[in-house]
């Protein structure tokens, strides 16, 4: 419990020092290029289950190519107390990433430096993104964003691709439990027209005491203010709706809505943790376009506080989805 508790407020460490059995933790870096021309996203992490191993992901937005390196468990480090992540001679951290990976067939290698990360708010009441869910140690997946949006310097090689970073963007977030959600639908996105303007949604079906509910966590930053609609504000999802190539959703609460809309494109398949192994699961994409609009409630006409699109957007629409869209 005292390992719990310690890491209760820091959603960006690692939490699995003290797991034992099925466990999984996993951290997603992406990186965007000054001229939005490449996107690239690492995933480091663990999986303790039935084949208990250390990975490191990557996915190119671009090609949408998807690569899953494995690693001994052995090769794992991280820190309870700071992110700080090596496996092997990689390390990923808060203030950056270093990026050492070679195979017969692939090459990849770097030195990235963040700054000016922005966080998910971390207090007593709502320890991050989860909010008082972070408080109920049993359930099925836990998640954090480590950074809406940050500053990047470095290059990255690529397949002897040498690809430049200064003056990038980026973005952080992870999830560590048991399992990935059955059904889910994820956006983010920090390249808007407007400059500052940053955007994460998840939506999911959660376990919960023997049921099940559609759960959600969205967060827009406009103007340095984050607007959070989540489930446990009180928040209502208003309608989710999806086809092969767009998904809409409204969400409200008492002073604000946000509109948005997504439209898809190729991905790459990832693997996730899914019983106990890393199965490949996830049709992920990187470079998709979102618009959103962002009201203040009136009782005549409601204000508009930004409406604008964003490019590129990563999109996610993953599992049963009957479980959590609206019908038409």
């Amino acid at each position: 419990m005292f390992g719990y508790l310690r890491t209760l407020w820091r959603p960006e460490v690692f939490h699995g020092s003290l797991a034992t059995g099925n466990f999984f933790e996993g951290w997603f870096f992406k990186i965007v290029d000054a001229n939005k021309a490449n996107v690239l996203a690492f995933i480091p992490g663990i999986s303790l289950g039935d084949d208990p191993h250390a990975f490191i992901q990557v996915l190119d937005g671009q090609t949408h190519q998807s690569n899953y390196f494995r690693f001994p468990t052995a090769d794992f480090k991280a820190s309870t107390r700071k992110m700080e992540i090596q496996i092997g001679n990689n390390f990923f951290s808060a203030a950056g990433l270093k990026i050492n990976i070679v195979t017969r067939d692939q090459q990849i290698c770097g030195n990235l430096d963040f700054g000016e990360l922005q966080p998910w708010p971390v207090t007593i009441t709502s320890p991050g993104v989860m909010g008082w869910y972070a408080y109920a140690p049993f359930m099925e997946c836990f998640h954090g964003v480590v950074s809406f949006d940050h500053r990047i310097e470095g290059a990255v090689s690529h397949n002897k691709k040498n690809i430049q970073f200064d003056g990038g963007r980026g973005y952080i977030e992870k999830d560590w439990g048991k399992s990935f959600p059955s059904a889910y639908v994820w956006i983010q996105c920090n390249h808007f027209e407007q400059p500052g303007i940053s955007l994460m949604v998840s939506i999911a079906k959660i376990p919960w005491l023997q049921r099940a509910f559609r759960g959600f966590i969205i967060g827009v930053f406009v103007d340095k203010k984050l607007y959070r609609f989540t489930t446990y504000t009180g928040a209502i999802l208003n309608y989710l709706r999806l086809n092969e190539s767009q998904v809409h959703l409204q969400v409200s609460d008492k002073k604000f809505i946000l509109n948005i809309e997504a439209h898809r494109t190729e991905g790459g398949l990832l693997h996730a943790p899914y019983n106990k192994q890393m199965l490949t699961r996830i049709s992920e994409t990187l470079i998709s376009i979102v618009k959103i609009e962002l009201y203040q409630k009136s009782k005549f006409n409601n204000q508009l506080i930004f409406s604008g699109a964003g490019h590129p957007a990563g999109l996610d629409v993953v599992g049963r989805l009957e479980d959590i869209i609206d019908s038409q």
